[in-house]
């Protein structure tokens, strides 16, 4: 087995061409076994292995700085990194991130889980590398989909601009998660080079300066005007680019020898490469979006992985059976397509369904526009990506109090993508806006009467909801919603418990049986319903339990409330620690934070209140 000689990337210079291809081989075949046991971002990570074979090959990292943007292709960088030992436990709780963590590896040169951050990284380290003196490489490697985001663009304008030395990677699969759109990315279909212009410009330089250098001025003139030619439908020329490509990026060969050529030219170079997500692996490369990010599956029969109806589908079948009644109703999402469930809706109603790429500023904005022409938009984001727009919220959306839903999908903790992908920091951010309205339905029947009430408010609304399966509400089902008001669902005389949406049955399960315990669904979670907190208050006991940070989060805004309210129930809250969560299965994180229905009969008995199921466990 080579993989077992590799203990890191400098062993890659002793092996030779053959050798380096039966590497890939055998990097593909670890990639397919582990995330077939731990779930994963399997396409992805192999579409880049020769590319990264190559990188390693060319490069000398730790010192050359090799960055991956949003970092999911990069496991075969992991397995070429001395972490080979540890690949089994790759998003497992204690074990490896799935994407790069400079705490992880001195060979990670960033940390990332969200796209278009690697361009702006290279700059910086660009900068930083002058002003020091050093002379290391940066090599950052960017996705179409990733290359679309505006942070990518506006870095790659600087980058243009200084012209500091570095080589860009465009991965080129024609894939993200969702298919990539926009026409930046129907350009990569098209885009071609002249090579012949590039090597004749370097061999010609060199000789036309020592013979001439009268010639070589106006050789040098004849050259740009050339390039006025060539390159005038090449945005990257615009941006001060050199410009290579498209290559083959499973051409191993080819991309050692391309990559030995580019690493030393002055100034910033883009290496074009055109890979295929999945490859290796049929099912993969026939179906690259299911298997962007897999659950686990089983080798033998990979096609037979377990489905169930999810919170993301939910959504989607609501929103689409809306559209039908609410002609004004427009669904915008950044590249959240497959993932927030609305294949159908794109389908059913292609006219009212914009994606705007890996863009959340330009979805948020794009609706605020909707909202100003007076549609009714409800922009499709996971929790995680909406903190990528919170000052479009509040600018564009909240000032001016416009008619915006924001369906915000995995709310709370997500599980094995860990800290960059949890969605603990949404209420904390959304409750300081003036005006936003914030909510959380406890199961599908009520995302729905949610949905359809929040189209009907004034100004900016937000409904989240958690990752993970939900039972399917009755098919066209569309009940009332009392907005504004929390829902008693066990009465109770020493304590009430107020829960929402994840936490919702551990607290229901904490109190079973027990007449002392109430339960209330505190589903608004601004405003808060001051009726019911002011019932649950003269109880004498208030515990809150959230599936968030502490911080700023709603048992933060149950005290606030009670202040304002003037009064003083004893209160205690439980939701996340002030540190980020890592990852691991969901359930388990709950438990270890202290919200699951262990975590709040302790609670309870350290507020006086022992519970008849602890009593009943002996606890």
């Amino acid at each position: 087995m080579l993989l077992s000689r590799i203990k890191g990337p400098e062993d890659l210079k002793e092996l030779s061409g053959e050798e380096l291809e039966l590497l890939a081989e055998e990097l593909r075949s670890e990639i397919i076994r582990v995330t077939a046991r731990t779930g994963g971002h399997l396409a992805s990570s192999l579409g880049a292995v020769e590319l990264i074979i190559a990188l390693h090959r060319v490069f000398d990292s730790p010192r050359d700085r090799i960055l991956f943007d949003v970092g999911h292709q990069a496991y075969a960088h992991k397995l070429l990194t001395g972490r080979q030992e540890k690949f089994d436990s790759i998003r497992q709780p204690g074990g490896l991130s799935g994407f790069t963590k400079v705490s992880e590896s001195p060979h990670d040169a960033i940390t990332v889980g969200h796209a278009s951050t690697s361009l702006a990284n290279a700059l910086g380290m660009a900068v930083a590398r002058d002003l020091q003196g050093a002379d290391y490489k940066i090599a950052a490697v960017i996705g179409d989909g990733a290359l679309t985001g505006g942070m990518a663009l506006a870095a790659l304008n600087k980058i243009g601009e200084l012209g500091k030395d570095m080589l860009i990677v465009l991965n080129d699969n024609e894939m993200s998660i969702s298919p990539n759109v926009g026409a930046l990315a129907g350009y990569f279909k098209t885009l071609q080079v002249q090579r012949w212009v590039q090597d004749a410009e370097k061999l010609g330089k060199g000789l036309l300066e020592r013979i001439s250098p009268r010639l070589f001025d106006l050789a040098d003139r004849a050259k740009e005007a050339t390039k006025m030619i060539l390159h005038q439908d090449n945005p990257f020329y615009a941006w001060n680019l050199r410009y290579v490509g498209p290559v083959d990026g499973h051409d191993l060969k080819g991309l050692v020898y391309l990559l030995e050529r580019l690493k030393d030219l002055s100034g910033p170079t883009l290496l074009h490469v055109v890979t295929t997500k999945g490859k290796g692996y049929k099912v993969a490369e026939e179906d690259p979006t299911s298997w962007h990010g897999a659950s686990p599956f089983s080798l033998e029969a990979p096609l037979a992985k377990k489905s169930r109806y999810t919170w993301s589908a939910a959504f989607g079948d609501a929103v689409t059976e809306l559209a039908d009644r609410e002609e004004k109703l427009v669904v915008v999402t950044p590249a959240m397509r497959e993932g927030s469930g609305l294949v159908r809706f794109s389908q059913t109603h292609p006219e009212r369904f914009l994606d705007v790429g890996i863009a959340e500023d330009v979805a948020v904005t794009t609706a605020a526009g909707l909202a100003l022409a007076g549609m009714k938009p409800v922009v499709a984001i996971y929790s995680t990506f909406l903190q990528r727009a919170v000052d479009q919220v509040i600018h564009d959306v909240a000032i001016e109090k416009l008619n915006v839903v924001f369906a915000v999908d995995r709310a709370g903790l997500v599980g094995a993508d860990g800290p960059t992908h949890h969605g603990v920091f949404d209420l904390a951010l959304l409750r300081a806006v003036p005006g936003m309205q914030i909510a959380a339905p406890k199961d599908a029947l009520e995302m729905r009467a949610m949905l359809r009430a929040a189209l009907r408010q004034s100004g900016p609304v937000a409904l989240r909801w958690p990752r993970g399966g939900v039972e399917p509400a009755i098919d066209g089902a569309w009940p009332e919603c009392s907005w504004g008001s929390w829902q008693v669902l066990k009465e109770g005389g020493e304590v009430y418990v107020l829960a929402f949406g994840k936490t919702l049955p551990y607290a229901l399960a904490a109190a079973a049986d027990d007449p002392r315990i109430g339960v209330i669904n505190a589903r608004f979670i601004k405003p808060i319903d001051k009726n019911a907190l002011s019932r649950a208050a003269a109880s004498g006991r208030i515990l809150t339990v959230e599936d968030h940070q502490l911080t700023g989060g709603f048992g933060a805004a149950v005290l606030e409330e009670l202040q304002d309210l003037g009064l003083k129930p004893q209160l205690r809250r439980l939701g996340l620690p002030d540190r980020f969560t890592e990852q691991g299965d969901v359930a388990q994180l709950h438990a270890r934070a202290g919200i699951d229905a262990a975590g709040i009969r302790k609670a309870l008995a350290e507020m006086g209140v022992t519970s008849a199921a602890a009593v009943r466990r002996g606890g």
